[in-house]
């Protein structure tokens, strides 16, 4: 079957099997940023941006985004604006591999693009989507939130 999404804002066209997963056809297409981790949506380490919202790609069929905006990892992570996020992140897993990380930075983009200001307790209900395999519970959330200040004030 024959699926036209924009992936980082640009159009794709591309022939897929109907079992073929999004996760499997972003890696395929050169996106390494979307890991696989458990396969069923619990880790977030698949995370990506689809249509504003943040989605397991391991759990979505290719098929199922015709028409979609999908943005990865890749699709913001050279903005300088998103610095501070990263360290943050890195510092708040208190990172030992930084696998969870392009997932934990697309869960937060999706919720910045859905409310620029949000409360702690929506970044927390963010991140609960996302896993990190080296640490079972993840520090304060201080340091994330002064970083999502520092990008508000830059857009």
């Amino acid at each position: 079957m024959k699926v036209s999404l924009s992936i980082n804002q640009q159009d794709v066209q591309v022939e897929v099997p109907a079992y073929r997963t999004l996760i499997d056809l972003l890696r395929a297409k050169g996106f390494w940023s979307v890991k696989h981790g458990c396969e069923d949506g619990q880790c977030g380490s698949c995370s990506v941006i689809v249509d504003g919202r943040a989605v397991h790609s391991c759990s979505r069929l290719a098929a199922q985004v015709e028409g979609k905006s999908v943005t990865t990892y890749e699709g913001f992570r050279s903005d300088s604006r998103y610095t501070s996020l990263k360290e943050a992140l890195m510092n708040l897993v208190d990172l030992d591999c930084g696998y969870c990380i392009p997932g934990m930075m697309v869960s937060i983009m999706a919720l910045l693009e859905a409310n620029p200001e949000p409360p702690e307790e929506d970044v927390k209900d963010a991140l609960r989507g996302s896993r990190c395999f080296c640490k079972a519970t993840l520090n304060d959330l201080s340091n994330v939130m002064e970083a999502i200040d520092k990008i508000r004030g830059k857009w």
